[in-house]
């Protein structure tokens, strides 16, 4: 039987495979800018903080620590979250799972977050629990489909699209709808595109569909996340810097090689980013599920 590659595996794919180096030295004038704990990208004072990290039977969440501190990059540590019609091997589905997620890192040197699954996630959960996060990250990569139906994108074998244009419309459509109406702070994976659908990459994201997402982002304070999985391309990037959005950067990579943002430091450089460009925590009081609400 063919093995159906999970999101993390088919998105870190590229990114597993390059090379990752950063000198491990904090400019003295930058640390008080950076979050606590936090190292800076060198001759800058941006944090430098992986967002998109998963817990997996292999490393544990020790030897993540371990690997955090061997590669100078804060991890944010997140486990998917939404109702049990998500089929993943942890899904944190009601407050209790998601005390039991937050306790776990109590006292560890990262950040707490949750992947949210589908729109309907927050209907699992209390405001005052997912408040007791540092933040929540999202995708639109399970699609609804016209009849309903979840549709995973990252899973060539589900998807089947007759008509690229039809998708294209709704699927910006959907992807506007997760930032507007879902109390999060990361939009993950943006530009996504099913693999039937990625040799016309570039034709199918054209500026109007990409501004309609980053429009809603920026209206809504929503960070867009830099993939090591190259996405978004630069194209996008421009738009958002342009349009005064928000950036996190995330490897979203299983395994030993998390944490290696080469794409990442190579658009911070590209498009010149400064410190008031960069995602950080929002504090008590602030948080999205408080304060859109």
């Amino acid at each position: 039987m063919k093995k159906t590659l999970r999101r993390r595996e088919l998105l870190a794919g590229a990114a597993a495979a390059g090379t990752f180096a950063i000198l491990n030295r904090t400019p003295a004038a930058a640390e008080s800018a950076a979050p606590a704990g936090a190292p800076v990208i060198p001759d800058t004072d941006i944090p430098l903080v992986d967002y998109h990290v998963h817990v997996e039977a292999a490393p544990t969440l020790e030897r993540l620590v371990e690997i955090s501190k061997e590669r100078g990059v804060k991890f944010g540590i997140v486990e998917h979250a939404g109702t049990k019609e998500n089929k993943y091997p942890v899904v944190l589905s009601s407050d209790e799972d998601l005390k039991r997620h937050i306790a776990s890192l109590e006292g560890r040197p990262v950040y707490k977050g949750i992947q949210a699954e589908f729109v309907d996630w927050a209907t699992c959960f209390s405001k005052e629990v997912v408040a007791q996060l540092d933040y929540v990250l999202t995708d639109a990569l399970t699609f609804r489909e016209k009849d309903g139906r979840h549709v995973e994108l990252w899973k060539a074998e589900k998807v089947k699209i007759d008509d690229p244009q039809d998708f294209m419309e709704r699927y910006t459509a959907f992807n506007v709808e997760v930032v507007s109406t879902e109390p999060i702070d990361i939009l993950a994976n943006p530009t996504f595109l099913p693999a039937v659908l990625a040799k016309d990459f570039d034709a199918l994201w054209t500026p109007a569909r990409m501004k309609r997402i980053i429009d809603a982002a920026v209206k809504n304070n929503v960070a867009i996340e830099i993939s090591a999985s190259r996405l978004p391309r630069l194209a996008f990037l421009k738009l958002a810097k342009e349009a005064g959005a928000k950036f996190s950067f995330g490897s979203n990579i299983r395994g030993p090689n998390v944490g290696k943002l080469d794409y990442c430091l190579q658009m911070v450089k590209t498009l010149g980013l400064k410190r008031e460009d960069v995602f950080t925590p929002a504090p008590p009081g602030k948080k999205p599920v408080q304060v859109r609400s």
